[in-house]
């Protein structure tokens, strides 16, 4: 009875402690005990007090060492009291085989059972067990089972059950209700045990290689898990509220973060490659760090040669104290291309030896990342760094190319970076991709409020120097007319040419390079075109000034203080009206300029094939609109002469008089920029957008909105793929456009694994396969997946585990547990299977099995099977046949099977 009223005592000081027991308490129930817990009711189970117990440690009972196989919320189990504190690997029992006990159950206790009130102790391998076994007979183990949960069918009088089991006493039932685990063990008589693998997730399980498709579906369902977990554990305690309030917060913080370093990287590229740009025609006297509009800014020249100021020095007047004659423009010709190869390569060696990812737009990768698949560094801290200053050195050397496009590179760079801060997004690859297949309305907002943020910082830092936030501000004075939408269309037209046309040389290019020897020479490469480019554009002005300068003095409306030569017309002073010039004819300085911008045209229209695709970092906006521009303004003078030199035909009739403001040129710039640039990447609604936030020119959407509308009309009637398209196809990616339609009307079996001729499916069993077999599986193929089915005979579904999970539990339970070999059996069910008593330990591995894998018919159509792909993200779905596993679609298969129908080569699709 003294047992009793002991253990009666120590429930009533463990139960308000029973939901997180602290080693600090142990010492004094340790000491109260006289050095040994015994555990709650008539089980005969006492835990002798370890060392480490006495040390007054804050650290979980059971949760480091050398306490994990003594408690891990199972040991110490006052669930069932069924021979709980020992672990599952450890042979108590002494027999031939096995003379003594395992040293791992030092300091455990041990179940005996002996009918008297006196239970037995083992502390450790000694004298004592021999003694507690011998008060037995021997027989003490034979009696011990760990079972779960499990209650006895019936008890007698001596409070056992009818099969030798100690009953379970209701005080023990009220531990059982108030939280406490059972031992999720198997038989233990001495031989064969199972382990209970993977409660807490191992590090890498659940996570992707390179290379390889998320699982969209699993991703969502971890974190409305993981949502529900925080929003029940809110109500429990104050610090749980201001966690869950914090969670709910951290993706506005993300925001803001993403928003200030997206801003302020976006300010200081500019900047630098704004200064970098005018150092290959000269530097600042006054602080070589100026820029050359910065530096004429306190001067005291005259506005027509505010270009001119003494504080700013052209290389030959640096060099050779003037700038007047032959051989000063050669000195400044020669500056100018050494400075150009100087940066380019500067470029090139960094991006190929640092970060390989930094060259080209990176719009490509990043639809198809966002798409679910993973390019494990793509978005990395390395790849950010040197895009940045390779970007700034690409622009500055005079390429055709633009920084808009890997700007959006440089920006997921912050978000990703920037996720890592914060649990839900750094665990779920989902989560960093709200922005793909679905766009909850939540997203929507939080994305404002990064534009909103990063809008604020470049507008602190101010890079234009016009205390605006577009780049090329304009400011017509004029209407557009109803009847120019003719010319508007005309743009419209040429710009859905020109994409076309520099798609397809492009991708043909850029084919070329991947596949001969010009891609294992990427300097050399960036060398020859950038000498080409360098050597063309110095003697034309339009092309030796950098890109955003032309498209802004292209977009330029005249006015009576311009002096470039686009503005040199014949002036009549005594027509004018207020700030609006009328029609005027042109000067000897337009024809020139006209002459010198067709040149450009030409140039810019050739050089930029070649350019786009290197292996610097290369937008394509800049370089699209600029072609655009050109040829608008082009087409805007010619107007402007027709309307001026005839104005009494009948289409000028009514609206355009002598002496009046009728054509404006900078407006046919800006249209036929967008109709370019329309062509090239088949935007429409946010080209609009985006043509708008550049200018500010609200009031000519419509001119916009017809010239965009027609490049993409007669673009896709010649190709309808857009650049980026091309290239996610060229590079094989595996990306599924939501846009197109699949009308093919084949079924699932035409395109599941395995085909007739194929060998059979690879699949695992439920409980039958050995460890052994599972690694041979795992050797043979490169799947990254593998069906469970409850028996090769059968063929029905359980579900799916993914190659990399089955990997990584495996090896670490060869490590880590005890009893794990080559003929161990791994079982996917809730139960083990039933085995020879002389059987090695099984491995449970149930917790990485998707029990809800995506399954379709093999007569469901591929049109509905594509637009699962599409809306739901999956990598892979399995086909069955009247619940019969018969194959699987991948995304990959998928992929494959479009590319087959277009007539297009299957193999094209190279990742996983």
């Amino acid at each position: 009875m003294r047992a009793n009223s002991i253990s009666d005592k120590l429930f009533s000081i463990l139960k308000p402690l029973r939901s997180q027991l602290q080693l600090s308490a142990i010492p004094s129930l340790c000491s109260a005990a006289n050095g040994q817990i015994l555990v709650p009711g008539n089980t005969f189970c006492r835990i002798k007090c370890p060392e480490g117990c006495l040390s007054g440690s804050a650290r979980s009972f059971g949760v480091q060492p050398p306490f994990r196989a003594c408690w891990e919320s199972r040991s110490l189990d006052v669930a069932s009291f069924l021979c709980p504190c020992l672990p599952a690997s450890v042979n108590l029992c002494p027999s031939r085989s096995n003379p003594a006990p395992s040293s791992e159950v030092q300091g455990l206790a041990y179940v005996t059972a002996a009918g008297d009130d006196t239970p037995s102790v083992l502390g450790g391998p000694s004298a004592a067990v021999g003694s507690s076994l011998a008060k037995s007979g021997g027989r003490g183990c034979s009696k011990c089972h760990c079972k779960r949960k499990e209650r006895p069918p019936s008890l007698d009088q001596r409070g056992h059950g009818t099969d030798g089991l100690p009953k379970v006493l209701p005080r023990e039932e009220e531990w059982l209700s108030e939280g406490f685990s059972s031992y999720n063990g198997g038989g233990m008589n001495g031989t064969s045990t199972m382990m209970d693998f993977l409660e807490e997730p191992l590090p890498g399980v659940g996570t992707y290689e390179d290379f390889n498709t998320i699982d969209w579906v699993r991703e969502k369902s971890r974190d409305r898990d993981r949502h529900r977990e925080i929003t029940s554990r809110s109500k429990e305690s104050t610090w749980a509220l201001i966690h869950s309030v914090s969670d709910a917060f951290s993706g506005w913080l993300l925001m803001l973060l993403i928003g200030l370093l997206a801003g302020s990287l976006a300010g200081l590229i500019d900047i630098s490659a704004h200064w970098m740009t005018d150092l290959k025609e000269g530097v600042c006297l006054a602080g070589f760090w100026f820029n050359h509009e910065h530096c004429c800014w306190k001067s005291n020249t005259t506005f027509t040669d505010r270009d001119k100021c003494p504080e700013w020095k052209s290389w030959s007047q640096l060099i050779l104290g003037h700038g007047e004659g032959a051989f000063a423009y050669i000195l400044n010709y020669f500056m100018y291309v050494i400075w150009a190869l100087l940066f380019s390569l500067l470029a090139v060696l960094l991006v190929k030896g640092f970060a390989p990812y930094a060259c080209g737009s990176g719009i490509p990768e990043i639809k198809t990342i966002l798409s679910g698949f993973i390019i494990r560094g793509y978005l990395g801290k390395w790849t950010l760094i040197i895009k940045t200053i390779t970007l700034v050195l690409a622009v500055s050397s005079g390429l055709s190319l633009g920084k808009e496009g890997p700007l959006v590179h440089v920006a997921c760079c912050c978000g990703n970076i920037l996720c890592h801060l914060f649990t839900k997004y750094r665990k779920n690859e989902a989560k960093r991709r709200e922005v793909s297949y679905y766009f909850p309305l939540k997203t929507l907002w939080r994305s404002f409020f990064a534009a909103l943020v990063a809008a604020f910082t470049l507008r602190s830092i101010n890079p234009f120097g016009n205390s605006r936030l577009v780049l090329f501000y304009v400011e017509f004075h004029m209407p557009w007319h109803l009847l120019e939408l003719v010319p508007f269309i005309l743009l419209g037209i040429f710009g859905g040419l020109w994409g076309a046309f520099f798609i397809r040389s492009n991708i043909a290019w850029c084919r070329r390079r991947k596949t001969t020897k010009l891609g294992k020479y990427p300097v050399l490469e960036v060398f020859v075109v950038t000498a080409i480019t360098a050597i063309l554009a110095f003697p034309n002005e339009y092309t030796r000034m950098s890109t955003s300068e032309l498209i802004s003095e292209l977009f330029n409306d005249c006015g009576i203080l311009d002096s470039s030569k686009l503005c040199e017309y014949v002036n009549d002073f005594n027509s004018t009206k207020g700030d609006d010039l009328p029609d005027r004819a042109a000067g000897p300085g337009v024809y020139t300029a006209m002459w010198q911008l067709a040149l450009a045209l030409i140039m810019k229209v050739f050089i930029t094939i070649f350019t786009f695709g290197m292996k610097v970092p290369s937008g394509l906006f800049i370089p699209s609109m600029a072609v655009g521009a050109i040829a608008g303004r082009l087409l805007g003078v010619a107007m402007e002469q027709v309307a001026y030199y005839h104005h009494d035909w009948a289409i000028f009739s009514g609206w355009c008089s002598q002496g009046a403001d009728c054509i404006t040129p900078g407006l046919y710039a800006m249209v036929g920029a967008a109709a370019c640039l329309g062509g090239v990447t088949r935007m429409t609604v946010s080209l609009v957008v985006i043509m708008f936030e550049l200018t500010g020119g609200l009031e000519y959407i419509v001119p916009l909105m017809a010239a965009a509308m027609t490049s993409k009309w007669v673009a896709d009637a010649i190709g309808r793929e857009g650049i980026y398209d091309a290239h996610i196809r060229l590079n094989g990616y595996p990306f599924l456009e939501a846009k197109e339609e699949f009308s093919h009307k084949t079924l699932a079996m035409d395109v599941m694994r395995p085909r007739r001729n194929d060998p059979p499916l690879t699949v695992i069993t439920q409980d039958s396969m050995t460890v052994e077999d599972v690694e041979t599986i795992i050797n043979e193929t490169t799947y990254s997946g593998y069906p469970v089915v409850v028996s090769r005979e059968s063929q029905r579904l359980v579900g799916f585990v993914l190659r990399r999970d089955l990997i990584i539990s495996v090896e670490n339970a060869r490590k880590k547990q005890d009893g794990i070999v080559s003929t161990s059996i791994i079982y996917f069910t809730d139960h083990s299977p039933p085995l020879p008593p002389s059987s090695p330990s099984m491995l449970k591995l149930r917790s990485i099995l998707d029990l809800s894998p995506f399954t379709v018919t093999d007569q469901t159509p591929m049109e509905i099977v594509v637009d699962i792909f599409r809306k739901l993200g999956l990598r892979q779905c399995l086909v069955t046949h009247n619940g019969k596993l018969l194959g699987i679609i991948t995304k990959k298969d998928v992929l494959k099977h479009i590319a087959q129908l277009a007539n297009q080569d299957p193999d094209s699709i190279l990742f996983n």
